[in-house]
């Protein structure tokens, strides 16, 4: 298997690390490359990658993204991409920009659903439609507004970057890498600058596509169980329509410096919260050596582990006990570049203070570098960075992915694809020297950081003038182009905004439509896959089992009830969770158990899991602790389990502040990337229990309470440390316990007695049970924050409009959100995201829109959903496809440890097999009288529900007008 189907192997050889045998293709004709990695794993995964290198700040790379995915030669549709996620089993499918490359990748555990993506997005990527239409409504165009026949801007992603340039911490980000790479394509911004992006043209647009979406030019990818050889046919057969083509993407080097450099930068803030608010931004930034030095890769990744990657570690320690900030700023190591390079800092800071928290890294790096880095601090950054790669645990994103990305670093830059990933001789290399006493992270911090001239250092500094400057500048630009047209060249913009609104509603062919392949009901399984459960009781407390192949690691997870937590103590939980192993015990301080803590386990971490009970709508809350370890390990986890949760010392006053700042300031930073998360928060507070806990120690309420701690630290530390210790007393006991094991069967066998021991640690007492007074408040809320975009939020909660769940409403919501919402809020609104998101527990739904320009039209888009689905006309091809979307969201991927939390989820909610089958066999059911009759209960929603709105565009001006609760976060 040499030659086949116009490609010659390039290399092959087996990748134990990831159970997989690599080959590398070469397409002999075009030179496209192919990286094959053929493996045991059902989550098939494929992907092309173009090195795009932009040339300026428009965005064009992050434009044509978009828009390639809106129509093809092959399927001439305004989205197939939305089709796709309408009506596919699919685990992954996305694309996404980087500074130098272009991404498409998808995934699915469905062959035939598998081949299906791979085919759309393949004629998506070489033969798009691309016309002008798609790049004004995914990148820019003008809107004629209202009687004065003013101008504004419209365009998917010009909203989507206004909501990046909103967030200070992506600007901290993006300035950080600007400042080290000022002379090449890593100085600008692939995704665009809202200020720039007007500035593209469209044949630029279409240029860009000409010349780097190429096969030449193209990096292909496959992973999973499909046969090889239809791998090499696909693409064989889409190749030879193409000749070669010499394409001029190289990323070069970034000239070093002479000196270093500095840059303070402005961002939109708010009125000062306080007095004494400091609100400055600052990071120490440095170029390192290319991504492709494969042992110095690994070695930095350790390194950063040991300066900033513990609480303890001690770069991050002298800087948030320095009293100069609230938390670490910075990206860390940044290594999916050609070049790596590493930020660090603080946030929070008065901007004066910037040149003693650079003395700071500095003196403490010197330190580090004379005197010797702790030999704990070593191991258990090796052991750290060692057990991430064994894992592999990449979440919901699925593993094949994670690997392609991982190759990419090198590959892009014409180096070893698998370079990074066969890491046991880079880690054995490692170690080696780290035995034979070689001062492996000490020369590192010297070379890299001490004796290095190419730095920078970037402060941001908070101007609460920016965002009404950058509204008049905007506004003046569109004045002044305004001015410049005769009364023909106006009308031809109508006439163009008339024209792509048309396009926008009007229905795609239903041939064409029909051409996207597809599985249909036919090919879905009727049974739901089920997670294996076994009950037990150990040392008196229940115990839950899962027999599943998790690779020689363990994953514990042990629950504590919070229902007898009286409620004015709730959000000291979160805080009491980062206690555990933030604080130190009886027998180590916090260095020391943090350091303990990364050289035995793959970590421990507190958490919460609050949801609502299926059955009656009771409240679920509980206090969680995850932890794992290799089964090796199990003793020593679970020594250091019993450790945390009975010996934590909680009287370290200025450790406990620096936790609370830093909690604090993550609260804060969440606020625009994640505001529609925020908004869903908020709205569901109001309509149960569970909603109400989850706002009270992870939303709005939970900011404004670290707030007011945080003003008040002085004077109530005495009751702030009696509250933790009682919290912790209500909590920590056996009673009510529930331990989750997820390993296999014989590895249970060896963790038994060592979980034994643990949970026979644990005290008996009984729970005080403390009443809740939640009562529900019909508030319609207004958030101000310096944003230029907004999150739109309306709810109600359905079961009691008089709504009985049916397993159609998956359905329903599937279609609404990728039809409805997706052609009103996004397609013609141009917001970024729109969601239906209905809790099937507490019945609540929320309507909430993500990187909006707008906010009343959004609205009126949430109560006229209820006439569109009165009305709904849903042929049999479009229901199935709704159908079958929501059978690929029930039956979503898991990894193990993530199968055995759903399990133990499913059991504290009472989520029966029985419950769930009926779900399924419900979903399969659906009919089109079922969305006709939800629209009357939408119809109730929207006269009943309440508004919840985060944001800066027309927020304040809206509350004022509609009489909404207003107040300003930032």
């Amino acid at each position: 298997m040499t030659k086949m189907y116009g490609f010659e192997l390039v290399d092959e050889q087996p990748v134990a690390e990831l159970a997989s045998v690599a080959r590398l293709w070469r397409h002999t004709v075009t030179g496209a490359q192919l990286l094959s990695m053929v493996n045991s794993d059902e989550n098939k995964v494929f992907g092309v990658s173009f090195r795009t290198p932009p040339t300026d700040s428009t965005g064009v790379a992050h434009i044509l993204e978009h828009s390639v995915l809106c129509g093809s030669e092959k399927y001439p549709v305004k989205e197939p991409f939305v089709e796709l996620l309408k009506g596919s089993l699919q685990t992954f499918l996305n694309a996404f920009t980087y500074p130098d490359k272009t991404c498409y990748p998808v995934a699915s555990t469905n062959l035939q659903d598998f081949y299906n993506l791979v085919d759309v997005y393949l004629d998506a990527c070489f033969f798009p439609r691309i016309t002008e239409a798609i790049f004004q409504q995914e990148g820019w165009h003008y809107e004629v507004d209202g009687d004065a026949k003013r101008l504004s801007y419209k365009g998917v992603v010009f909203n989507e970057m206004k909501g990046v340039y909103s967030s200070p911490d992506s600007v901290l980000g993006e300035q950080s890498q600007q400042s080290l790479f000022p002379d090449i394509t890593y100085g600008l911004d692939s995704g665009g600058n809202p200020t720039a992006i007007p500035d593209l043209t469209y044949e630029q647009f279409h240029t860009f596509h000409e010349t780097y979406y190429h096969p030449s030019n193209g990096r292909f990818y496959f992973w999973g169980d499909d046969p090889e050889e239809e791998r090499l046919a696909i693409l064989g057969k889409l190749l030879d329509r193409f000749g070669p083509l010499k394409v001029d993407s190289a990323v070069p080097l970034q000239p070093a410096f002479d000196a270093p450099r500095s840059a303070v930068v402005g961002y939109a803030a708010g009125p000062a919260q306080d007095e004494e608010s400091r609100r400055g931004m600052f990071t120490v930034n440095w170029l390192l050596p290319e991504t492709v030095e494969v042992e110095l890769n690994f070695a930095f990744q350790m390194l950063e582990h040991i300066l900033i990657g513990m609480p303890a570690s001690p770069l991050r320690k002298v800087l948030i006990e320095s009293g100069l900030g609230e938390d670490i700023a910075g990206v860390g190591l940044e290594s999916e570049l050609r070049q790596m390079y590493f930020s660090t800092g603080l946030k929070g800071i008065d901007p004066e203070d910037a040149p003693k928290v650079e003395a700071l890294i500095f003196d403490t790096l010197r330190e580090l570098a004379e005197k010797g880095i702790d030999p704990a601090c070593v191991e258990a950054a090796v052991n750290t960075v060692e057990f991430s790669l064994r894992e592999n645990n990449t979440g919901r994103f699925p593993v094949g992915l994670a690997v392609m990305v991982r190759s990419l670093s090198t590959w892009l830059y014409d180096g070893d694809p698998l370079a990074l990933l066969a890491f046991e001789a880079p880690l054995a290399a490692i170690k080696q020297r780290l035995a034979a006493g070689e001062r492996v992270f000490e020369e590192l911090v010297t070379c890299a950081f001490l004796t290095n001239n190419h730095r920078s250092t970037v402060l941001l500094v908070p101007d609460e003038k920016l965002q009404e400057v950058r509204k008049q500048e905007e506004e003046g630009r569109l004045a002044a182009v305004r001015e410049s047209l005769d009364g023909r060249s106006l009308e031809a913009i109508e006439v163009m905004a008339e024209d792509l609104r048309t396009m926008q509603e009007t229905p795609d062919d239903p041939e064409a439509v029909a051409s996207i392949p597809r599985v249909t009901k036919d090919d879905l399984p009727l049974k739901n896959k089920t997670i294996p459960a076994e009950f037990s009781e150990v040392s008196g407390v229940r115990v839950m089992t899962h027999d599943l192949p998790t690779g020689g690691i363990l994953y514990a997870d042990v629950t504590f009830d919070m229902l007898g937590v009286d409620e004015a103590m709730l959000p000291y939980v979160p805080l009491l969770a980062r206690c555990f192993t933030e604080m130190g015990t009886a027998k180590r301080d916090f260095v020391e158990l943090g350091m303990r803590i990364a050289a035995k386990t793959g970590g421990i971490e507190g958490d919460m899991l609050v949801t609502t009970a299926l059955q009656d709508r009771a409240p679920v809350v509980k206090l969680l602790v995850n932890a794992k370890a290799t089964v090796d390990n199990a003793e020593a986890l679970f020594s250091l389990l019993g450790e945390v949760l009975l010996e934590g010392q909680l009287d370290d006053k200025e450790r406990f502040r620096s936790i609370l700042l830093e909690e604090k300031a993550r609260a804060e930073e969440q606020l625009v990337p994640a505001g529609h998360s925020v908004v869903i928060s908020r709205l569901r507070s109001h309509f149960g229990v569970a909603g109400w806990v989850t706002e009270l120690t992870d939303g709005i309420a939970y900011l404004q309470f670290l707030r007011r701690m945080a003003s008040s630290f002085e004077v109530e530390w005495p009751n702030i440390l009696a509250n933790l210790k009682a919290v912790r007393e209500m909590l920590v006991r056996r009673n009510g316990a529930l331990m989750n094991i997820t390993v296999d069967d014989a590895g249970w066998k060896n963790v038994l007695p060592h979980a034994e021991a643990f949970l026979a640690s644990l005290p008996e007492r009984e729970s005080a049970g403390a009443a809740w007074s939640f009562s529900a408040a019909m508030l319609h809320e207004a958030f101000a924050i310096p944003a230029q975009v907004n999150y739109v939020g309306k709810a109600a909660n359905l079961y009691e409009l008089g709504y009985t769940y049916h397993g159609s409403a998956n359905v329903i919501f599937k279609h609404l959100r990728m039809g409805w919402l997706w052609d009103k809020v996004r397609v013609q609104g141009g917001a970024y995201g729109a969601f239906a998101a209905f809790d099937r527990a507490s019945g609540t739904l929320a309507q909430v829109s993500y990187r909006d320009p707008n906010l009343l039209k959004t609205l009126d888009v949430y109560d006229a959903s209820a006439e569109y689905l009165r009305n709904v006309n849903l042929s049999a091809d479009e229901l199935e496809k709704a159908i079958v979307g929501a059978i690929g969201e029930l039956d979503a991927h898991l990894l193990p440890d993530a199968k055995g939390a759903a399990s133990m989820a499913r059991y504290f909610t009472g989520d029966t097999e029985e419950r769930r089958q009926q779900m399924r066999d419900e979903i399969l059911s659906t009919s089109v009288d079922d969305f006709r009759a939800f629209g009357a209960i939408l119809s109730e929603a929207a006269n009943k529900g309440i508004v919840c709105v985060l944001g800066g565009a027309g927020v304040k001006e809206a509350a004022a007008d509609k009489g909404w609760q207003l107040a300003e976060l930032l």
